[in-house]
């Protein structure tokens, strides 16, 4: 079911909504120059871009649209370097045994080093794999094949790595380092993977493991760790600095699950003025960085505010910056904490003087908008994804499985949208867009789509032509999905096929050419379609 909220009203609003946010973020010139350096695509992590994705009819992708490559288990993305000077770029790759670097073109390996200590995932391991899921993803048995599967990804390095403006690529590791990667001959993509450089952390920092890589607009890396530790280092490590996130006191006795639920557990945003965004677990933190250190000062323009965390774990959302130009309402958006998630709009910046407030909630909150999906007694809803933003339009998906078997734990139930989220069985379904309105300064649901399914996606908006697509699943295939920015409703989706295209928790990502990319359990995927001679 699509449910539409005066629908001919948001298309006019949403087209002067954009206007007035000035859509995306300016590009941070010490990034690769490519539309996907980092995670999320740029540093206000919006998940938008200025790319042309496919528009197409409803239809199976035959085997030639569909180029998968082997790259190691628990694949979370792959970033583009800038151009070569052949006019060329690459896709780098880390999964949980090795870092490979992906010709653009052909979407083939065109070098790979292996992560030492780390045992090796063979291709036909993974082809064993996926053959145990296409027989079996419901029931115990595969639950079973699931928790074995998902061992494996206790040891994985980090899921935020970029690339930067001289194509090199960085990892921070749990064990407490960061590492610096590029081609063995300068200028040659074509060359051996060679490790450039490493940045261990300062003894203050306890080898706490990074939540995430994000940069300055003024070229320091800049990371948090899960106990609210922050370290901006130069890209050549030669100076680095240290700072504290606001009530972080205890942090390390508050993760409430293994690695990935600790006090913070998402990658940060950053604005060009030098705003840092961190959720933590119960509060949401603009950090400012000065051009030589973090501020957590009120005088600088840093906040500390709580968020609604009865669920005990925190958001699952690495913030999202709204609104960017000089007559834009500038926000940063996370889901909170509830059982049944709410969506949260603070001001970034300065609080507008006629701004009244949210009765009983902190003069930072701008707007809050229960997730309901359409059902105001929703008891349950969270969701493990960042909002999507793109204008002032906010968009979340639901990854709570519509089942849950008696026996199987409420801490693991993430296993049945990861390894079984095609399972009609599990599958969660329902999409939901919000819309903040400048003119009465409140957020209001614009639409909602029950009958999409994300089980473990990220999803991506193409500005071109107002369309949102994820990985979805139909019928226990999985699928792209692709639904109008304005409306919900369904433009056209692909069947890609079983379970070697499972996405589990990997971004869907737009390449410069408009193709779509996506990682997953055993390697990459991407969908080259031959757009049907029927559509316009």
């Amino acid at each position: 079911m699509i449910r539409q909220v005066s629908l001919a009203a948001i298309v006019i609003c949403c087209t002067a909504f954009t206007a007035a946010a000035a859509d995306l973020a300016p590009r941070n010139p010490y990034l690769a120059d490519s539309i996907y350096p980092l995670p999320h695509g740029d540093p206000a992590q919006q998940d938008a871009l200025d790319v042309a994705g496919p528009i197409d009819v409803s239809r199976a992708l035959q085997p030639e649209e569909i180029e998968y490559v082997h790259t190691g288990p628990a694949v979370f993305g792959a970033f583009s370097s800038g151009r070569y000077p052949d006019g060329k770029r690459v896709y780098w790759v880390n999964s949980l045994d090795r870092i490979v670097k992906l010709d653009y073109d052909t979407h083939r390996p065109l070098a790979t080093t292996m992560i030492e200590g780390v045992p090796v995932w063979t291709e036909q391991m993974a082809d064993d794999s996926i053959a145990d899921f296409d027989d079996n993803n419901t029931g115990l048995l595969a639950i079973v094949t699931a928790f074995t599967e998902a061992q494996k990804l206790r040891d994985l390095a980090s899921v935020y790595t970029l690339v930067d403006n001289n194509n090199e690529y960085y990892i921070a590791y749990k064990a407490g380092y960061i590492e610096v990667y590029g081609d063995a001959v300068a200028d040659d993509r074509t060359s051996a993977i060679e490790l450039k450089r490493t940045f261990h952390y300062p003894e203050e920092l306890n080898n706490q493991a990074a939540m995430g890589l994000n940069m300055t607009y003024d070229g320091w890396v800049v990371t948090v760790t899960e106990h609210g530790k922050l370290l901006a280092v130069k890209p050549d490590f030669s100076e680095y600095r240290l700072g504290d996130l606001q009530h972080n006191e205890g942090a390390a006795e508050k993760a409430t699950k293994p690695t990935g639920y600790g006090w913070v557990r998402n990658a940060p945003a950053i604005d060009a003025s030098g705003g840092i965004y961190i959720a933590s677990q119960e509060y949401m933190h603009k950090v400012v960085w000065t051009g030589d250190g973090f501020s957590t000062s009120e005088a600088d323009g840093a906040w500390a505010v709580p968020y609604d965390n009865s669920w005990g774990h925190g958001t699952g959302a690495t913030p999202s910056l709204v609104g960017f130009g000089d007559k834009a309402d500038r926000l940063v958006v996370i889901t909170d904490g509830s059982v049944a998630m709410n969506l949260n709009y603070f001001w970034r910046d300065e609080i507008p003087s006629d701004f009244e407030g949210i009765a009983g909630k902190p003069r930072r909150l701008a707007g809050i908008a229960p997730v309901t999906l359409g059902n105001p007694g929703i008891a349950e809803i969270q969701s493990e994804q960042s909002v999507v933003v793109y204008g002032y339009g906010a968009l979340v998906v639901n990854n709570v499985p519509r089942n849950r078997p008696w026996y199987l734990p409420k801490q693991a139930e993430t296993l049945l949208v990861s390894y079984l989220g095609s399972s009609p069985e599990y599958q969660p379904f329902g999409v939901e867009k919000f819309e903040w309105d400048p003119a009465s300064n409140t957020v209001k649901s614009a639409w909602v789509n029950t009958e999409i399914s994300s089980p473990s996606t990220v999803p991506v908006v193409s500005k071109p032509n107002n369309t949102v697509y994820l990985i979805g699943a139909r019928d226990n295939q999985w699928t792209l999905e692709a639904l109008d920015w304005a409306s919900g409703e369904s433009r056209f989706h692909y069947v890609i096929g079983g379970q070697r295209y499972n996405v589990i928790f990997a971004g869907t990502l737009l390449d410069d050419d408009g193709r779509i990319h996506y990682g997953g359990p055993w390697g990459r995927v991407r969908l080259n379609p031959q757009i049907s001679p029927e559509v316009d």
